[in-house]
């Protein structure tokens, strides 16, 4: 039999991922779309599948080991059995091109690895989902009748819903929280910000003693800190509900799933059930949290909603995981007074993330931890009386294992694509439970379509809304797509790092050329008198068009900043156009026209460029 190698597929805009898990051993059967490994980004875990079936002759992969598309994950040895299951899909995909090319408006799109990601082309699945399963049947009486169910009512499902009912079509929202808003308006970005806010307050209070005003030790009341949390997700989600009365949505509570491709059944915690049938169905059910294997079911390990319910303030806590949710709500605690560690398996914290940006949260930050264990994972931990022992293996591992009072996994999440019985409605899941979509957010069933987190990378609730937007335009008959150049990302800690587009190190990586302008805040004036001059602002423009591909900033207010970049990006916008625009001063903002004229040659905020000499 012949022996082929299993590579890393294209998985969306990363750069580099690390292996955190190993699904198979040598000798092993696989099936095709089995999980073989799983690989950790900046915001999400994800399982890479097998792309064909056989037997496992060789593992080319460790655990810790740093892939990319394209990376050999194992050798494969095709079985007789495999060969003939690989023909029949072959077949069945032929079959499916033929129709996607006589497809009306009327048909659903046909999932691509360029429909799934919107701003760059790439599968942000990082896999292709099986053939479509057949779908199930049902007899009984409805207890409504909609055109349009959204399931989920997170930020891209009260989106889609809300714009679906301001174009005139009768809507019911489906959510298993009792208020609205989904993971982010209820255990996520708006009560983390929340805390955030809190702590910058309370740091920079403790930095104005250098402005000649000094404070005494701040007095913790740690029920009124929550409070102060819960009364702002109380006001956004009451918000949602008085907005989704006037709309007229039903808002149905509860844990919805398929029964067949026109109703969903939602169960409540009381035990009742209702059916709803529609017309047309929006899946934005979201993503939850990676839960780790082998930390202990504890009170003291938490993921990020249990972080967020701020029980108490640990001496000393462990963050399992260098990415933002982490980073964020280490923030947080530090801020409280716990002391820090972290542990990431990769080379550096907030991948995804150009260096010279991190470096500068790196210097600002060190104050906070004891130990930040880099290329170095997690490998046990153990509850006793005193507190969570966690052992280490790797480059930084300490060699004994370490007490917390608190541990934080933060290394990711996944989607909940397996968790809604979609397969009953005859909707494709990946194995790893997100589902594809086309530039309209259809699935593979005409009528259903998915947004968000459950549709691939980048799981932030920015894309989620235009996605939402587009599908429920579509349900309403326009022409509808989802062609976004580029979705913004943000790290809320202090410093605050945003990025938009091609990133330094995606430009170096792929060879292309670009010519940069950067800004330093230290020349600011705005941040010099706010005594926040750490920061500096970049863009990255085309060498040969001069139209800017990307940007970054890191500093105070960062990701309110970051949205002129990406505008630019969107509007086509070179150097001059955004050097030319006349921005307030002194602001952080017009650091932004500076970084252009420093690409251009023209800023005059700065020390003149030296000429080369002839």
């Amino acid at each position: 039999m012949s022996t082929t190698e299993l590579n890393v597929p294209d998985i969306g805009d990363v750069a580099e991922v690390a292996v955190i898990e190993i699904m198979v051993a040598v000798g092993d059967t696989i099936r095709k779309e089995q999980s073989l490994i799983t690989v950790e980004s900046d915001k999400a875990s994800m399982e890479i599948p097998a792309d064909k079936p056989g037997v496992v002759k060789a593992l080319l992969v460790k655990l810790g080991d740093k892939v990319t598309k394209g990376s050999a994950i194992l050798q494969l040895e095709a079985s007789e059995e495999g060969a003939a299951e690989e023909a029949k899909p072959a077949e069945s995909k032929a079959g499916s091109v033929d129709k996607a090319s006589t497809a009306t408006t009327n048909t659903p799109a046909q999932p691509s690895n360029e429909s799934s990601s919107g701003s760059s082309g790439k599968s942000a699945t990082g896999g292709q989902a099986g053939a479509a399963p057949a779908p199930a049947s049902f007899s009984g009486a409805a207890d409504g009748e909609y055109d349009v169910l959204v399931l989920g009512a997170g930020p891209g499902g009260y989106s889609a819903a809300f714009r679906a009912a301001d174009l005139g079509l009768k809507v019911v929202l489906v959510e298993r929280y009792a208020t609205l808003g989904g993971v982010c308006l209820n255990v996520g970005c708006i009560p983390s910000k929340a805390l955030l806010h809190t702590a910058a307050v309370l740091e920079e209070a403790k930095s104005l003693s250098s402005h000649g005003i000094s404070f005494g030790e701040p007095k913790i009341d740690l029920d009124a800190v929550r409070a102060y949390k819960d009364g702002v997700v109380s006001k956004l989600t009451g918000g949602l509900a008085g907005m989704a009365r006037a709309r007229k949505v039903t808002v149905v509570t509860g844990v919805g799933q398929f029964v067949d491709p026109h109703h969903v059944s939602v169960n409540d915690d009381k035990g009742q059930s209702q059916t709803i049938k529609f017309g047309s169905a929006i899946i934005a059910a979201g993503s939850q949290s990676v839960k780790l294997p082998f930390l202990p079911d504890d009170s003291r390990v938490v993921d990020s909603t249990g972080a967020l319910l701020l029980s108490s303030i640990p001496k000393k806590m462990l963050i399992v995981g260098g990415g933002i949710i982490g980073l964020e709500m280490g923030t947080v605690y530090s801020a409280l007074g716990s002391r820090l560690d972290v542990v990431e398996m990769q080379s550096g914290l907030m991948q995804g993330a150009d260096r010279d940006l991190v470096k500068v949260w790196d210097k600002m930050n060190a104050k906070r931890f004891d130990n930040i264990m880099l290329d170095t994972k997690t490998v046990g931990a153990e509850a006793r009386d005193d507190g969570i022992w966690v052992s280490f293996e790797g480059k930084n591992a300490p060699k004994e294992a370490q007490r917390y009072d608190l541990v934080l996994q933060a290394v990711g999440r996944v989607p909940n694509g397996k968790k809604i019985a979609a397969d009953k409605a005859g909707v494709s899941v990946t194995e790893r439970g997100f589902i594809e979509v086309d530039k309209q957010m259809r699935t593979n069933v005409a009528h259903i379509y998915a947004i968000g987190d459950i549709v691939g990378q980048p799981m932030l609730a920015h894309k989620a809304v235009h996605e939402g937007h587009v599908a429920a335009e579509v349900i309403a008959g326009q022409k509808s797509f989802f062609d976004a150049r580029v979705i913004p990302s943000v790290a809320y800690t202090d410093p605050e790092v945003a990025w938009v587009g091609l990133t330094e190190d995606e430009a170096k990586s792929q060879d292309i050329a670009v010519e940069r302008g950067v800004f330093p805040w230290a020349a600011s004036g705005r941040a010099i008198a706010n005594g926040r001059d750490e920061g500096f602002t970049k863009l990255l423009f085309d060498a040969t068009t001069h139209r800017v591909l990307g940007g970054a900033i890191v500093g105070t207010h960062a990701g309110d900043l970051i949205g002129e970049v990406a505008l630019a990006i969107e509007m086509g916008a070179d150097a001059v156009d955004i050097g030319k625009t006349i921005h307030p001063h002194p602001t952080l903002g017009e650091s932004i026209g500076m970084a252009a004229e420093v690409a251009e040659g023209s800023c005059t905020d700065l020390p003149p460029a030296r000429r080369s000499r002839k």
